[in-house]
C-alpha cells in the first residue's frame, strides 16, 4: 500500500501545495523554515487525522484562517485508489473521510498504510512517560495483528466502567460485591491485551538490538516489556480481587495493562533515565526500523517511515546505513536541508521547497 500523492490545502505555511510520491526513497529538501515539516506533518494528518507536532490538531489552521485540509491518494495492492481527507475547522470541528464520506476509525486505518515518524519533538516516546510507549505499542500490534485493533480500545471502555464504580464505591455507594461484574469484564479484556504486547515485542527485540548496534548504541541495546499484569483472564481477575480494597480505598484501578511499561535500554541502563540526547535518537530510530522491518517481512502491508531532519546528528557512515535499511522496500519520507547530507541512494526522488502552488482541483473546491 503506498501513498501517491499528498495535498495540502491549506496546513499551517502550505497553501494548495500538492506533491506526487514516488514508491521507495523521497527526499524533500529546502532551507529551514520552507514548510519541509509542514509537507510531512500534513501527509501525517491526511492519513491518521492528527498531528505528530500537538494535541491540538487546531494549530494545523494557518494564522489568520478558518481551516486546515490535507488529501492523501492510496494505492493499494490491486492498484484501487482511495483518498483519506482530513481536515479541522473553527467553527465545524474535525473531519477524516474515505473516498468522500464519513468511515470510522478502524475502516480508515485499513485503508492506509501503516505510519510512524522520527522528529525531534517524537523523543517524548523514549524519554517520556510509560503511556506514550503502551500507546505507541498498541498501535504496531494493531498494524501487525489487525484483527487486534480493538483491543487497547475494549480494555479502555472496561477500565473506564470499572473505575466509575469504584469512584462511587470511594463515597459510600454500592457495595464491593458490585465489583465481580466488572472485574471479570476488566480481566477479559486485559488478557488478549497483554498477550498482543508481549507477542509485538518478541518480533521487535532482534531487529531493534541489530538497528540499534548499525545506529552507534554500544553496549546491547534491549526491549523489554514490563507488565504490570500478566496471565489468564483468571489470574488477572483473581488480581484484581486481592486489590479491591486498595483500589476502593483509591476509587481507581491500580493494577492492570494501562500500567504497563515498555522498556528501551542500553548496556543494562534506562535509556529514559540515562540516555544522551544522541543515544534516544538512536533508540527511537532503531524502535521505527525495527517495527518496520517485521511489518515487512510479515508481508501485511507497506509501512511508511516519516524521518523529519533525522540526518542532522549523524556522521556519514550512519547516513549510508540508514538509507541502505530504508532502500529495502517499503516507503519513507525523508526531509533535509540540503542535499549534501544525503546519501546517493536517497536522491532518487527530491522534492524541492518551495514549491509552486498547485491548481484547485475538483475534489478541493
Amino acid at each position: 500500500m503506498l501513498v501517491t500523492a499528498i495535498e495540502a490545502r491549506p496546513v499551517r505555511s502550505l497553501d494548495q501545495v500538492r506533491v506526487e510520491l514516488e514508491p521507495g526513497i523521497v527526499s524533500v529538501v529546502g532551507a529551514n523554515g520552507v514548510g519541509k515539516t509542514n509537507l510531512v506533518e500534513s501527509l501525517y494528518f491526511a492519513l491518521t487525522g492528527r498531528s505528530f507536532r500537538t494535541s491540538d490538531r487546531r494549530d494545523l489552521i494557518p494564522f489568520g484562517g478558518s481551516l486546515a485540509r490535507a488529501e492523501a491518494s492510496v494505492r493499494d495492492e490491486d492498484g484501487l485508489e482511495r483518498r483519506l481527507l482530513a481536515s479541522i475547522s473553527r467553527t465545524d470541528g474535525r473531519r477524516h473521510l474515505l473516498d468522500g464520506s464519513p468511515a470510522d476509525p478502524a475502516t480508515l486505518a485499513r485503508n492506509r498504510p501503516p505510519v510512524a515518524v522520527f522528529a525531534p519533538d517524537r523523543l517524548s516516546l523514549v524519554k517520556g512517560p510509560p503511556a506514550e510507549r503502551r500507546a505507541h505499542l498498541d498501535g504496531f500490534a494493531a498494524a501487525r495483528w489487525p484483527a487486534r485493533t480493538e483491543l487497547r480500545k475494549r480494555y479502555g471502555q472496561a477500565l473506564a466502567q470499572r473505575n466509575a464504580l469504584l469512584s462511587r464505591l470511594a463515597a459510600g455507594y454500592g457495595a464491593s460485591g458490585d465489583l465481580d461484574v466488572w472485574d471479570a469484564g476488566l480481566a477479559d479484556a486485559a488478557a488478549p491485551l497483554v498477550a498482543a504486547r508481549d507477542e509485538a515485542i518478541a518480533e521487535l527485540s532482534g531487529p531493534f538490538a541489530g538497528a540499534a548496534a548499525e545506529l552507534g548504541l554500544e553496549g546491547g541495546a534491549s526491549l523489554e516489556y514490563a507488565p504490570r499484569a500478566a496471565g489468564s483472564a483468571e489470574e488477572i481477575r483473581a488480581g484484581l480481587e486481592e486489590r479491591r480494597e486498595q483500589d476502593i480505598r483509591m476509587g481507581r484501578s491500580s493494577w492492570g495493562p494501562h500500567l504497563d511499561e515498555l522498556k528501551l535500554a542500553t548496556a543494562g541502563r534506562s535509556l529514559r533515565r540515562y540516555g544522551s540526547q544522541g543515544q534516544q535518537r538512536a533508540a527511537l530510530l532503531a524502535l521505527l526500523f525495527a517495527e518496520r522491518e517485521v511489518l515487512l517481512a510479515a508481508r501485511r502491508v507497506t509501512p511508511l517511515l516519516l524521518l523529519d531532519d533525522v540526518m542532522s546528528e549523524l556522521d556519514p557512515g550512519r547516513r549510508e546505513r540508514l538509507v541502505g535499511r530504508l532502500d529495502d522496500g517499503g516507503q519513507a519520507l525523508i526531509t533535509a536541508a540540503d542535499e549534501q547530507s544525503l546519501p546517493a541512494a536517497a536522491l532518487r526522488s527530491v522534492v524541492r521547497m518551495p514549491m509552486p502552488p498547485a491548481l484547485p482541483s475538483a475534489a478541493a473546491a
